[in-house]
């Protein structure tokens, strides 16, 4: 979406530049009878040849370099969803499994309350589960076995947020591979003496359009990341607090066998 809008921008004074000379020739040779023509159609088209010609018209590498931008910008919408659905309140602490435990805590079945994060897995059912295993163990035994799943649980939190981070640090160096190549193109074409001009212009072009591209690609993955990493924060201080309350009567409980 960022890559499109910035296209999308730039489009008019790519064509603006494209067709400054042309209109002095216009106006030096105009004809005696003028015509009025409806130009829309073809500054849109020409417009769309020179994204086309930025993206695929300076060589192999090039292309390549431009398929892995869209593809940390595609990566970064699967995080975006991903991490919507997974990394958030309901998610890792369900309420109907808080409700559950503290309904069988209050009738001092632990067995039950080990069902019932059994029925609903998840971080929170993972911590508790580990707690209630050890019951038969002392309490210290128990808040040590919570302390290490919680430490295991935000661990796999953080490393699926991290990818946010990887991804914002490998689009600028994609952007900045693409400026290296287009500059190398661009001195390999200066070097030539029947030198294209439209060909130079295009290798500078995609190498300055890439760097632009890679920056639209990083700044809202860095930006995702913090605004998630946050999130997810403090969603386990609220979880270890409610943890903490869920067991603390595990000092004087005794399982309930059938």
């Amino acid at each position: 979406m960022c890559l499109a809008l910035l296209f999308t921008l730039a489009a008019p004074v790519v064509r603006a530049q494209g067709e400054a000379a042309p209109r002095e020739e216009v106006k030096k040779e105009a004809p005696a009878n003028p015509e009025i023509i409806d130009t829309t159609q073809t500054e849109a088209a020409k417009g769309g040849s020179k994204a086309w010609k930025i993206i695929f018209g300076a060589g192999t590498a090039a292309t390549i370099v431009w398929l892995s931008l869209f593809a940390s910008m595609g990566f970064y919408i699967y995080l975006v969803i991903d991490s919507s659905i997974l990394v958030r309140a309901s998610k890792i602490m369900p309420q109907s499994l808080i409700n559950a435990v503290e309904a069988a805590m209050k009738e001092g079945d632990v067995v039950k309350a080990l069902q019932c994060c059994s029925k609903e897995p998840g971080p929170m059912a993972n911590i508790l589960s580990a707690g209630f295993s050890h019951v038969e163990e002392g309490f210290e035994v128990i808040q040590e076995a919570i302390t290490t799943a919680a430490d295991l649980e935000t661990e796999r939190i953080m490393q699926k947020l991290t990818w946010f981070s990887v991804n914002g640090n490998i689009a600028p160096m994609l952007g900045l591979l693409g400026t290296v190549l287009g500059m190398i193109m661009a001195f390999s074409q200066i070097g030539q003496s029947a030198l294209d001009i439209g060909v130079l212009a295009v290798t500078i072009g995609f190498s300055l359009w890439t760097t632009a591209a890679g920056l639209c690609s990083a700044i809202p993955c860095v930006a995702t990341y913090y605004i998630f990493r946050n999130n997810a924060n403090r969603i386990i201080l609220r979880m270890e607090a409610i943890t903490m309350e869920l067991i603390k009567d595990l000092r004087n409980v005794q399982i309930v066998t059938e």
